[in-house]
């Protein structure tokens, strides 16, 4: 099989036959057919979010299954699946009680290695799924079978981008009809965001991000309002645009501690401010105490938006068929796996809302 591993940190991924590791009872061998290219692969890359290499990079894509192991029970040869990039075990405290996005066995699948290089070395894949590659093996935790006629390249983005920023406007924020939401950093995650914001009757959408593509494509998802922060003043020009309460519900979408206390500071008195971004694992966030608690504003961080992958997934595909949530729009690039460092270019230049390689 053909991978793209990261090997060093800030250098391209290098594409290379490497050989998958035997799949063990509950594993599930997988044939990628499409996925999508997130920034949290590229915060591997750029040591945001910690994982030693060698590793093969990818987290967000859907497939068939090829084989499945002798204990598998959830899906079999021939399912179309997508990949979870957090396990959903269905028997552990957080399982049981609703909370699968914070399943246990998180660490545990991601933990295992999943192919060799030719030298031997052993591979790990991100979050146990591995996505940029021909083929991947994961545990059957880290699937969930879907039935529907979406283009495999739609649902690759349901495995992370479109799950994380739709469900933190539905399930963590619980956005109510006729309300206001602000959301700083308008890519594919962001973008996410609007749409859950806007399937869930906002009023008032305003998107906030310096690149005019993003500030233009979240106009054609639901955003009633724009905002370049380049231009100075966006904390200001929220309140003007909310008879200077400041947004119900303000998103942070970036991953940077100076843009979380912005969103906290547009965020009205009684209202949320939702942390969706993933910073530095060495940053911290500060945050004004008198706001926080004589303003009585909401701080809620949120993992995969607080989703319940195997109801969340059916659920947002049954909104796109149905016209609710527009996810071939958000695919700006289609590409091959050898293109995958033109992919990472082209996020960080600002051109793509998403790549996809398929």
């Amino acid at each position: 099989m053909r991978a793209a591993i990261f090997l060093e940190q800030d250098s391209d991924l290098v594409v290379e036959d490497v050989t998958a590791a035997d799949p063990g009872p509950r594993d599930v061998v997988v044939q990628i057919t499409a996925s999508g290219v997130c920034h949290s692969d590229l915060s591997v890359i750029n040591g945001t979010l910690p994982m030693p290499p060698p590793a093969i990079l990818g987290h967000e894509g859907t497939g068939i299954v090829e084989s499945v192991g002798s204990e598998v029970s959830r899906v079999k040869k021939g399912d179309r699946v997508i990949g979870s990039f957090i396990p959903a075990c269905g028997v552990c405290w957080f399982c049981r009680n609703h909370q699968s996005n914070l399943c246990e066995q998180t660490y545990a699948v991601m933990g295992s290695p999943r192919a060799t290089r030719s030298d031997g070395t052993p591979l790990m894949a991100m979050t146990g799924l591995g996505t940029f590659a021909d083929v991947m093996t994961c545990n059957e935790i880290s699937l969930v079978k879907v039935e529907t006629d979406l283009p495999d390249e739609q649902l690759a983005l349901i495995g992370c981008g479109v799950t994380t920023g739709v469900g933190a406007a539905l399930n963590t924020a619980q956005v109510v009809p006729g309300s206001t939401v602000a959301v700083i950093g308008c890519g594919g995650v962001g973008q996410a965001v609007i749409q859950g914001a806007r399937i869930a009757g906002a009023a008032r959408i305003i998107a906030i991000d310096p690149v005019e593509l993003k500030r233009t494509t979240a106009l054609q998802f639901g955003a009633t309002d724009t905002i370049d922060p380049s231009d100075g003043g966006a904390l200001a020009q929220v309140q003007a645009l909310t008879g200077g309460r400041g947004a119900d519900y303000a998103f942070e979408v970036i991953g940077n501690p100076k843009t979380v206390q912005q969103a906290f500071d547009m965020t009205r008195s009684g209202g949320a401010c939702i942390v969706v971004g993933v910073p530095r694992f060495d940053q911290t966030i500060e945050l004004p105490s008198m706001s926080l608690v004589l303003q009585e504003k909401r701080v809620l961080g949120t993992v995969y938006g607080s989703a319940q992958v195997n109801r969340d997934f059916p659920r947002l595909i049954g909104l796109v068929e149905q016209g609710r949530l527009d996810l071939g729009d958000m695919v700006t690039r289609r590409m091959h796996l050898d293109d995958i460092n033109d992919a990472f270019k082209a996020m960080q230049a600002g051109e793509v809302i998403r790549s996809v390689i398929n």
